[in-house]
């Protein structure tokens, strides 16, 4: 019965950190972006987008993306052009989260991430490369800080460990020894030197507030820090002042 109990646990910690079957498919790509795509040591596929500058002589900077764990990733790609239409942009869609095969769960998306780093490097040929991460995703965009180069990051609705997110939301369970998906920025963050830009909801109601504090507290390099006022884990991305938030934060670590 115990082993049954922990079973259902894990299943249910898998399908609620990894939603996929709620995530909205792909539609058709933007004009002039490109599909990439890279096999995973276990032969998953990793489906991704190259979203191109507008401009003719686009910046040689390449942005990065890491999506939250209900988006899929064109949608990232096509949200971080909006936001930064004179760059060049890469996002791919998570394994398990269609096209992109697998099964997901946070080391099989911290291990892909260094794939995905390359063929985006591959194909954009960036002098300058700036990771940006939404909700989980800033904690799989601080972990390429230990294996990859970066010239920035920028971490969205962050936390220190999802670890410690997850025994917030549910204090009355025993998250700790059954928790399978652990991301830990701040472990990821120390010993770099990354510039690191934090933009967080005032009202989050998904990371709580002491989670983003101890990430900004352990975070050695925080060059831009801005809260963003009256708004939530999701709704935070339809407020203008969010999206200026987002262009001062990637003045701040390209200076």
């Amino acid at each position: 019965m115990i082993a049954i109990t922990l079973g259902a646990m894990f299943d249910f910690q898998s399908k609620l950190i990894f939603p996929t079957h709620a995530v909205a498919h792909a539609g058709p790509l933007p004009q002039g972006a490109e599909r990439l795509s890279v096999r995973a040591s276990d032969e998953a596929k990793l489906s991704g987008v190259f979203v191109p500058a507008d401009n003719l002589a686009p910046s040689k900077r390449l942005i990065l993306g890491f999506g939250g764990n209900a988006w899929n990733g064109q949608d990232v790609a096509e949200y971080l052009h909006e936001l930064f239409p004179d760059e060049q942009v890469v996002t791919f869609h998570y394994r398990g989260y269609a096209p992109s095969t697998g099964e997901p769960s946070a080391d099989a998306i911290i291990a892909d991430a260094p794939l995905v780093y390359d063929a985006a490097v591959e194909r954009v040929k960036p002098e300058r490369i700036v990771a940006v991460g939404f909700s989980i995703g800033s904690g799989v965009a601080a972990t390429l800080a230990k294996s990859r180069h970066l010239d920035g990051l920028i971490l969205v609705t962050p936390f220190d460990s999802l670890k410690s997110v997850a025994t917030s939301m549910y204090p009355w369970l025993p998250i700790g020894p059954i928790f399978a998906h652990e991301i830990d920025a701040v472990a990821a963050l120390d010993g770099t030197d990354v510039p690191v830009a934090i933009v967080a909801a005032a009202h989050d109601e998904i990371v709580p507030a002491d989670r983003t504090v101890a990430l900004r507290e352990q975070a050695k390099h925080v060059v831009y820090d801005h809260i963003v006022a009256n708004s939530g884990h999701n709704d935070i991305y339809a407020r203008s002042d969010f999206q200026d938030a987002m262009r001062e934060a990637l003045a701040a670590v390209s200076d």
